[in-house]
């Protein structure tokens, strides 16, 4: 097969689109004031950075952007950290949803949003369009799934990762012939008997190189590469969305193949996966490498002092800029960027996402004067497998836990989804609270 590395100009051919997803309601609370690529990842990111950085990695930094959600966060984000120079043909341009005397109606599904925009397209000179989510945590060379497309003479290539029986029923399933043509595709699958039939080969796995001793299902990353006429053509009708109802129309006429992707892919669409990915991050190996600087994950550059650590024990932890801990202990947990860990408290399984900006004193005695606790984390408090979002307030000697809890609770202070506690953005938590 031919290489990427064989295929240099091929990249600046690719138009990529990236989704900003809808409403996010499996996210919540987390998106109830900003979009899902706008949430904060692993301490200093945007789940949104994932994507764009991949794209800028692989050469291919042409980047439209499709929101409508909660989206001015995400606009801030993006505008203050993608900038490309005056001499490059790149960008990464947010198209939000908009009404047109035409069509008043917003986004209905991913492929009613890249149709909306395809005037905008049109205008872009590019031989293939690169569609992504928004929402995922992974590293992919986008050159190698175009190398494979155009090898293969492809109209579309999706890229599909292996997955076991039990993760196959929450995903879009596909099956291949030995070229590795997608000839059948089912959406999130139950039915013993057609999980049967779409099971990957086992005679298959040296092909892809496949180690592991376990039956595997094909499933959809939602990343596709199509081409020019063929995007243009599948969105020629009122289909809304490319996994449920465009790809398997494709795959009955067009030349539709798969690309086999193996490395670490996550699909952040809950509470409890964005929880387990990001502490996956502190383990000693983590799945994901934020320190593999041959395709690193660029962000907003904040310019922000080293943390300052007066006295503290940490353990397996990430810490981002700007930090103040004062003599406490963090365990298997995230402190994400201007967060204040006052002494003697406890952060064990906790993501704390921080604060956007440093609270100044005046601040500070103010809401004091109010019996509220300055921004950050008070004395003496406990918080276990929990998520603290940005510039909440958490005062003295509270205890915050899901220990004992029905699995999904809502209160004025704080939720509990996927038995994770969530102390939302902004909120205030006096001093004494218990959770």
């Amino acid at each position: 097969m031919t290489t990427a590395t064989n295929r240099p100009s091929e990249a600046g051919s690719v138009l990529s689109v990236i989704m900003g997803g809808g409403q996010g309601s499996r996210l919540f609370p987390l998106t109830r004031e900003r979009s899902k690529p706008a949430v904060p990842l692993a301490g200093k990111y945007r789940l949104v950075d994932i994507p764009i950085s991949n794209c800028i990695n692989s050469g291919m930094k042409r980047i439209y952007l499709l929101t409508q959600f909660n989206s001015a966060s995400l606009h801030r984000h993006v505008y203050g950290s993608f900038k490309f120079d005056h001499f490059s043909n790149g960008f990464v341009e947010i198209l939000a949803a908009e009404q047109t005397p035409t069509d008043t109606s917003w986004y209905q599904g991913t492929a009613d949003a890249v149709r909306k925009n395809l005037i905008h397209f049109r205008n872009q000179s590019f031989n293939y369009a690169l569609i992504l989510s928004g929402d995922q945590l992974y590293r992919m060379d986008f050159r190698k799934i175009l190398a494979q497309h155009i090898e293969t003479q492809a109209d579309i290539t999706i890229s599909t990762t292996p997955v076991t029986r039990q993760e196959a029923q929450s995903l879009g399933i596909m099956q291949i012939d030995a070229s590795r043509r997608i000839v059948r595709f089912e959406e999130k699958p139950k039915d013993s008997a057609v999980l049967d039939a779409l099971r990957l080969p086992r005679e298959s796995y040296a092909q892809f190189d496949i180690q592991r001793n376990e039956d595997l299902y094909l499933a959809s990353m939602g990343i596709y590469v199509f081409n020019r006429d063929v995007l243009f053509r599948v969105l020629d009708n009122s289909l809304t969305d490319f996994g449920k109802h465009v790809i398997p129309q494709a795959i009955q006429r067009d030349r539709v193949f798969s690309h086999v992707f193996q490395g670490y892919w996550e699909d952040i669409g809950t509470i409890r996966s964005f929880f387990e990915a990001n502490l996956d991050l502190v383990s000693e190996l983590p799945r994901f490498n934020f320190f593999d600087m041959e395709a690193p994950i660029y962000t907003r550059p904040r310019f922000l002092p080293a943390s300052k650590i007066n006295g503290a024990v940490i353990n397996h932890a990430i810490v981002g800029d700007g930090c103040i801990l004062n003599h406490c202990r963090i365990e298997n947990s995230i402190v994400g960027v201007r967060s204040l860990v006052d002494a003697s408290s406890y952060i064990n399984r906790t993501i704390v996402m921080g604060s956007d900006y440093f609270e100044p004193l005046e601040s500070i005695k103010a809401n004091a004067a109010e019996n509220r606790p300055r921004m950050g984390i008070g004395q003496n408090t406990r918080i276990e497998n929990a998520i603290v979002d940005k510039n909440a307030r958490i005062g003295d000697n509270c205890v915050i836990t899901p220990a004992g809890k029905p699995e999904n609770v809502d209160h004025p202070l704080y939720f509990i989804r996927d038995g994770v506690v969530i102390v939302p953005k902004n909120k205030v938590l006096p001093s004494g609270t218990v959770i």
